[in-house]
Formats: C-alpha cells, sequence, structure tokens
C-alpha cells in the first residue's frame, strides 16, 4: 500500500520555509556571500589570495566559502562586496499596512542584478 505525498510550494525564502526566526536576514546575507564566492570562483583566487584582496584571514573565507554566515553581519558582507568593486543599492520604503493591522514588520530583500 502506497501513501499519497503531499507536496508543498515553498517560498522564495527556504529559511522562512524552515521556521528560522531571522528568515529574512538569513536569506539577506546569503545571498551577498554568494556573490563573493562567485566573484571569487570567476577570478580563480584560492582562498589565501581571496583573504589577501578582502583582508581577511584564510579561515574566514574557508567559512564563508561553505556558507557559514553566522560570524559575518550584513554591514560586513557589504563592506566585502565594495571591495571587490560592486556597489550596493539599499531602497527603504513605506510598507502598505493589512488589514485588521495597525502595525507591519517589514522586510529584507536582496537583488542581484548579474
Amino acid at each position: 500500500m502506497s501513501k499519497k505525498e503531499r507536496c508543498e510550494r515553498g517560498s522564495t525564502n527556504v529559511f522562512k520555509d524552515l521556521g528560522f526566526k531571522n528568515a529574512e536576514e538569513m536569506q539577506a546575507k546569503a545571498m551577498l556571500a554568494s556573490r563573493i564566492v562567485t566573484i571569487i570562483e570567476q577570478e580563480e583566487w584560492t582562498q589565501q589570495e581571496a583573504a589577501e584582496k578582502l583582508g581577511l584571514k584564510q579561515p574566514k573565507v574557508s567559512l564563508l566559502c561553505r556558507g557559514q554566515l553566522s560570524g559575518f553581519s550584513l554591514g560586513k558582507l557589504i563592506s566585502l562586496l565594495n571591495i571587490l568593486n560592486q556597489d550596493i543599492d539599499i531602497v527603504i520604503k513605506k510598507r502598505p499596512l493589512s488589514k485588521n493591522k495597525k502595525y507591519n514588520a517589514g522586510h529584507v530583500h536582496v537583488l542581484y542584478n548579474p
């Protein structure tokens, strides 16, 4: 006897789908780190070369490349991207209130244009 498996479409934020409390920050950090790692790979730098260019120690680059981002703030990732000649645009806009609420928490989105 086979059971019917039920599939659910996820959102665009896997951290939210998994129930993490700070899912939007985690998603933003992951996207910024992904861009940094992509540049390192495109330049064909070793982790040591990347560390020298970014002003980090090699073990920190290793953590970054493995997606272990707890030791990196959003601000630090942004400054690393600036070192890599990347522009960062931050847009702040008022979020419309949903029905039945006086206050909504805002959201953080990171968009990457190659």
